[in-house]
């Protein structure tokens, strides 16, 4: 995710690669069947929206035409923000349907337990039916509402995509040389996080595709790091679960694994003990009472309590407990899994480590 940050007043919308390639894939097809490209592109998505969108490349030639849309993620800080999805459409077997492929900068799958077969370009289910939708409504209106889904090899890339892969998950799921192209509604609400959430149930059932039994999920880096560091888990059963306890757990609870550990910052895991399932700052916060209760429950200095009460910042309150109430870290990661627990419904194993901002593990659930 970039820092992109909004202007005041309304949040705007975007539209995701999906929408973008859909149109982009509309728009080659019709240049390439008649000669000539449109200055726009407009999109019918799934739930009624209707964008419109300025074609970037035009290019066409015998028996193909590549046209291109810069996609607009709105106010979401989406790391796919400005860069170009580019659709290369030439003519197909006769019969053949819509064969996707994946051009530069757009990922191949090439582990189970993602919606695709191993060796298939990552466009998901959801945008690939977009652009079958968006090439079937362009056949028919310039062919006649009985004309046939077109024959043709669509390729999707996405220039600068291998370096952009990078900053996101794919590399975890098994999605090698690039982006995915996402997008289920085609329509991109801002901080919705939808993408990130993605990531975490495509994390899970790569997870469970390769059978393991353990997986680990974590708030941030340095608690994942210092966790692997015990647990030396492959890089297929990371999760990096971010803010999105809720998005993690109810997933888990669909589809269940053997054991997660889950370790994080003591104040995020301390607002997931407090039932939380959003951790993010601007959604949630730290109850700080709630934490001067917990301290007193365990014995702590009454002049400590107060200052709790009274504490700055989660990190604060930990400082304040080390001499105090050194259990308190304890007392979170068990009921931070108590919560946990209570999502899940049951079928898996769960475990806590609350770090703090160094790295040090300073509570456990077990």
């Amino acid at each position: 995710m970039n820092s992109r940050k909004p202007d005041s007043g309304p949040l705007k919308k975007g539209w995701t690669t999906g929408a973008c390639a859909a149109g982009a894939a509309a728009a080659a097809w019709r240049a390439m069947v008649t000669g000539e490209f449109l200055e726009t592109i407009t999109l019918n998505l799934p739930r009624g929206d209707r964008p419109t969108f300025v074609l970037e490349t035009k290019i066409a030639g015998d028996d193909f035409a590549c046209a291109g849309i810069v996609k607009d993620a709105g106010d979401d800080p989406d790391v796919t923000h400005g860069l170009e999805i580019i659709a290369d459409v030439q003519k197909g077997r006769r019969g053949s349907g819509v064969i996707f492929a994946a051009g530069e900068g757009v990922g191949t799958v090439t582990l189970k337990g993602l919606p695709l077969a191993v060796g298939e370009p990552a466009i998901n289910p959801g945008p690939r039916q977009q652009i079958i939708q968006a090439l079937t409504e362009a056949a028919r209106e310039l062919n006649g509402e009985d004309a046939p889904v077109p024959d043709v090899r669509v390729t999707i890339s996405i220039p600068g995509g291998r370096d952009v892969a990078l900053k996101t998950m794919n590399g975890r799921l098994g999605i090698k040389g690039g982006l995915s192209v996402l997008g289920t509604t085609g329509v991109v609400v801002p901080y919705s996080c939808s993408s990130w959430i993605h990531s975490i149930q495509r994390g899970i059932d790569v997870a469970r595709a390769q059978n393991f039994n353990h997986v680990l999920a974590s708030t941030g880096r340095t608690s994942e790091q210092a966790a692997n560091g015990e647990l030396k888990l492959p890089d297929e059963a990371l999760i990096d679960m971010g803010d999105f306890a809720g998005g993690l757990l109810k997933y888990l609870r669909q589809k269940p694994v053997a054991h997660i550990t889950i370790a994080g910052g003591f104040a995020k895991l301390a607002k997931l003990s407090q039932g939380s399932m959003d951790l993010h700052s601007s959604r949630s916060q730290v109850d700080f009472e709630n934490l001067a209760n917990l301290l007193a429950r365990l014995g702590g200095d009454r002049d400590v309590v107060n200052q709790v009460r009274t504490a700055n910042s989660a990190m604060h309150v930990l400082e304040l407990a080390a001499d105090s109430a050194p259990e308190l870290a304890h007392l979170i990661a068990r009921q931070a899994r108590e919560v946990a627990l209570a999502t899940l419904a049951g079928g898996t194993h769960v475990t806590v480590w609350v770090y703090d901002r160094s790295g040090n593990l300073v509570g456990t659930s077990t």
